[in-house]
């Protein structure tokens, strides 16, 4: 596996930006305590970050 490109490092860098973006303006606006630092999780660990927020909304919409 080679070094990524800079164009590979920028597709890679605005996915991972507009996903935690999204993240933070869900959690904003569903209440979801601490908002920023789930949308800055999910911006430095995207495949880590996004499946645990979307975990964590879930269990909290179960327990109502």
């Amino acid at each position: 596996m080679g070094h990524p490109t800079n164009a590979e490092f920028l597709i890679a860098f605005v996915i991972a930006a507009v996903a935690g973006a999204l993240v933070f303006l869900h959690a904003d606006r569903h209440g979801i305590k601490h908002p920023t630092a789930w949308a800055c999780f999910t911006f430095l660990f995207l495949a880590v970050g996004l499946p645990a927020y979307l975990i964590h909304v879930r269990l909290m919409r179960s327990r109502g």
